[in-house]
């Protein structure tokens, strides 16, 4: 006979959204165990190679996280400011220069646009919180079964342990098994591309500055070049381009990857030097209509996932659960988590804010993606555009409101 724990939330999925959706809970006074069918602290985090995957996390997710008690157990020393951006668009046609749109925190009275984080350095920081507050885990525990009713959903363990709650938040990434079990449908779209992740020292400061590209291949498809700043001379580069192309990038040798990582930005901080082998991800496009069904909420990439051209990934996936708290904050004492009308108004704040990330990610893809010459001609009128001041406030704006 398998044994029963009871709970107000379960957490499925111990990534950086689930970790704090666990904490987020259980400090808004709800009983929360997590789930996952690895060990999270199987990482090696004494390991001081700066990580492939980096994330941009916005002033208020930062914020947010330092609420949380979060943001103050990571390292100080290896989190990246980014106090402005600039964004290259195609060669002026009469001098062949790349001439970049600035976008600065002091455009608009902010003391930054965001700050540049390792994955790991999160993690240990999450985990560490996890474990200080108690938080129940259940690690290393594959997932076998999952009912769903109005009333409770129940996680039946490979272990015989079942696990009763009140709400479930799958937050198990953008493959999510909890959300297949369920046949809740997600539409998707492959971009036919490739994301390349690296880290490099330079010879020259990178001024917290974050620079994008809008470039073109070899093989003239469209691609995405950002280079983010870690601390002192150290930065991260996410370069998106077609999956042939990014083969093609993989297979060169260290010096030759590097070199090409360096004439791409137009050898703007000097010379490189790759401080780990580049990985790559595919770029999709996920979206649902359906954030919740009875007892369960998808939260994370189990809901959404969006071209990291914007780098809000992550920021999504933490406004998810913010959003989900202050709904709690709402409710009456003696409403239940699961309630339909709580969960009705989660969904319709959260709809508003992913629908607009879509279509920005989304359009700006394929406004850079065309290979028309007028469509062209009016998106390098519009980036030189957004050089008019109230433009770039707007942006900019945009750029730390989430």
């Amino acid at each position: 006979m398998s044994e029963i724990l009871r709970t107000d939330v379960a957490v499925v999925g111990a990534g950086l959204v689930g970790l704090a959706a666990a904490v987020a809970m259980h400090q808004a006074g709800f009983s929360v165990v997590l789930i996952d069918s690895k060990n999270p602290w199987d990482a090696n985090f004494a390991d001081e190679t700066w990580d492939a995957r980096i994330y941009a996390i916005s002033p208020k997710n930062a914020q947010w996280l330092q609420d949380l008690g979060i943001w103050s157990l990571m390292n100080q020393s290896r989190i990246g400011l980014m106090q402005a951006m600039e964004i290259f668009g195609n060669a002026d046609s009469s001098t062949g220069e790349q001439r970049p749109i600035t976008l600065s925190s002091s455009d608009v009275n902010a003391d930054c646009l965001g700050y540049i984080v390792e994955s790991k350095l999160l993690m240990q920081a999450l985990l560490n919180q996890v474990e200080t507050l108690g938080i129940q885990t259940r690690f290393n525990s594959q997932c076998e079964a999952v009912s769903n009713t109005p009333d409770k959903a129940t996680l039946q363990l490979s272990d015989q342990l079942s696990i009763e709650s009140t709400l479930l938040l799958a937050a198990d990434g953008s493959h999510s098994w909890v959300r297949q079990q369920l046949n809740m449908p997600m539409q998707q779209k492959s971009y036919e591309q490739t994301a390349i992740v690296a880290n490099f020292t330079a010879t020259k400061r990178h001024g917290n500055i974050a620079r994008q590209w809008f470039l073109q291949d070899s093989e003239n498809h469209p691609s995405i070049l950002a280079w983010l700043p870690l601390s002192d001379n150290t930065i991260s580069i996410v370069w998106s381009v077609s999956t042939d192309y990014a083969d093609t990038l993989l297979l060169l040798s260290e010096n030759e990857f590097t070199n090409a990582v360096k004439l791409a930005g137009n050898s703007t901080l000097g010379d490189f030097k790759l401080l780990s082998p580049a990985v790559k991800f595919p770029l999709n496009l996920q979206k649902t209509n359906t954030l919740v069904k009875d007892s369960v909420v998808l939260i994370g990439d189990a809901a959404h996932q969006v071209h990291p051209m914007a780098g809000q990934g992550v920021n999504l996936g933490f406004r998810d659960v913010v959003d989900l708290v202050d709904v709690f904050k709402t409710k009456h004492q003696y409403q239940a988590l699961n309630d339909s009308s709580l969960l009705k108004q989660y969904t319709r704040t959260r709809k508003v804010d992913i629908l607009n990330m879509v279509l920005l990610t989304d359009s700006l893809y394929h406004l850079f993606n065309t290979q028309n010459s007028a469509i062209k001609t009016v998106r390098n009128w519009g980036l030189s555009a957004t050089k008019h001041q109230a433009i770039k406030k707007l942006l900019v704006s945009n750029a730390v409101s989430l």
